[in-house]
């Protein structure tokens, strides 16, 4: 498996996932861009300033797993 880590974010705007607190400047927001070199796998960050250059980077069935996951953990239905 490639390093996440080593590959660039794609040239594409970051897109922004949005709830809990809002509007405001700390709107609860976590922001996905797609990383550029491979075929699934997503930068995933905080919108809010205090997360500015903190990142997770995880493959499409990772990041899929893990909503799975949290869905069924806090008894959500998909």
């Amino acid at each position: 498996m490639q390093n996440l880590y080593e590959l660039s974010a794609a040239d594409t705007p970051a897109q922004k996932w949005c709830g809990g607190n809002l509007g405001g400047d700390n709107e609860t927001c976590v922001t996905t861009v797609p990383l550029a070199g491979a075929a699934d796998a997503f930068a995933i960050g905080d919108s809010k300033s205090e997360g500015a250059g903190r990142e997770l980077r995880m493959t499409g069935a990772e990041l899929d797993s893990f909503a799975i996951e949290w869905a069924r953990n806090r008894g959500l239905a998909l």
